[in-house]
């Protein structure tokens, strides 16, 4: 696991994670730059889909083992969790 790559929540919350193969944690998954046909290849291996090309930047739901090993490509920029909305009262 690249530690560099991980936003501070993120590093936390993987400690807090029983199974490390249930898919638990949405992410936001920054890249260097839009996606080759060896990322999308990489991304499919994980049974990830929903990557576009051209872009940048993407949601997923991700396992702590995948975590781990997207953040060992040198793709990735960084690996940010994403904050849980709550409905405001008015």
């Amino acid at each position: 696991m690249n530690y560099q790559k991980l936003d501070a929540s993120l590093a936390m919350a993987l400690d807090e994670v029983e199974n490390s193969d249930e898919a638990s944690l949405v992410v936001f998954v920054h890249t260097n730059q839009p996606l080759d046909a060896n990322a999308f290849a990489f991304l499919d291996s994980l049974h990830l889909s929903g990557f576009r090309e051209g872009k940048d930047i993407f949601t997923a739901t991700l396992s702590p083992n995948a975590i781990s090993e997207l953040s060992q490509q040198p793709w990735i920029k960084y690996l940010r969790l994403s904050q849980k909305l709550r409905l405001m009262n008015r």
